[in-house]
């Protein structure tokens, strides 16, 4: 991504004037919680947006007969909305709400180029009991076809205490996991803004593997290894750029475990990663470091999709159609 690209959108990422809230209605009060935050923040105008997937509204008539009743599907999502819409212009929020019908990941791509969002905020599922990972079709395929920073609530996510200023002790905490390597610079750069519009200090995570592993290829671990010296760099780097206080951290182990860890230690108000991109098959079966943060988070995660080259971005965009 060039850096003039990249600059030119950062700081409307950062400091979003538009918000897109999408919810499947059950999601609604764990989600807003963290909208109303996330807009207070930056005064951001917020879109609630309810997709109804066709046919999903069914009642019966008078002979016990099933059928399809658009109108009233739209009208109990209007319902459920609007309270919250009440609330947001409580807050001084603009809230305007929106229901749609169609596939639910293609109708919240076209709602956030109408309204031109600058971040989506949706709901992630956690595991079953068989250990599978359910993140939800939905988020998923928003994941890998939106191009602007998409925010996930787990159903573990608490709000942060609300007071945090120099008086409490509190400090806000921005945890951005790294892969240091070159794509990941734009979720970097993007971490160390919202952190320096929040007055946040910001943790620079690199997990490594374990230890034993590195010693018996014969790497440097720890405070020693190659990869604090790569995060004192960037740590450096952002710290002239945009943020207040910028911590580099390198633990050893499991990836998904380690950033999970860090961020109930750090108490950290958010976590930001950089999104790979995988085809549909290794979305499906790799158990992928990022889907287990997103539905373990305590705390809002925030994506940005990794960049392409124009050909493998159009077979994962062809690829997030199909599915």
């Amino acid at each position: 991504m060039p850096e003039t690209c990249l600059d030119g959108g950062l700081e409307r990422w950062a400091h979003p004037a538009v918000l897109l809230v999408a919810t499947d209605l059950s999601d609604l009060d764990r989600l807003m919680p963290f909208a109303l935050e996330q807009a207070g923040e930056t005064g951001a105008r917020l879109i609630l947006l309810h997709v109804l997937a066709a046919g999903t509204s069914v009642t019966m008539d008078a002979a016990g007969m099933p059928y399809y009743d658009p109108a009233g599907a739209q009208e109990f999502a209007e319902k459920a909305l609007e309270p919250w819409g009440e609330v947001a212009r409580r807050h001084d929020l603009a809230c305007h709400a929106v229901v749609r019908e169609g596939n639910a990941a293609h109708e919240i791509a076209i709602a956030a180029r109408q309204f031109q969002a600058e971040r989506v905020l949706l709901g992630t599922r956690s595991r079953s009991k068989l250990g599978k990972l359910l993140l939800g079709s939905v988020a998923e395929q928003v994941l890998r076809s939106v191009k602007i920073p998409v925010a996930t609530v787990g159903p573990e996510a608490e709000l942060p205490p609300e007071h945090r200023d120099a008086n409490s002790g509190l400090e806000r905490v921005v945890l951005h996991a790294t892969t240091l390597q070159e794509a990941s610079r734009p979720s970097a750069a993007l971490a160390c803004r919202i952190a320096a519009n929040q007055k946040a200090k910001l943790v620079l995570l690199h997990v490594l593997p374990p230890v034993d592993e590195m010693e018996r290829d014969g790497l440097a671990t720890g405070l020693d290894s190659t990869a604090m010296h790569e995060l004192h760099i960037l740590s450096a780097v952002t710290r002239t750029r945009c943020c207040l206080t910028v911590e580099p951290r390198v633990v050893h182990g499991n990836p998904s475990i380690e950033i999970l860890a860090a961020s109930v230690e750090q108490n950290a108000s958010l976590i930001v990663l950089g999104a790979t991109h995988r085809t549909a098959l290794e979305n499906l079966t790799r158990d992928r470091v990022i889907y287990k943060v997103l539905a373990h988070a305590h705390c809002p995660v925030l994506t940005l999709r990794e960049p392409l080259d124009r050909l493998a971005e159009a077979e994962a965009e062809r690829v997030a159609v199909q599915d």
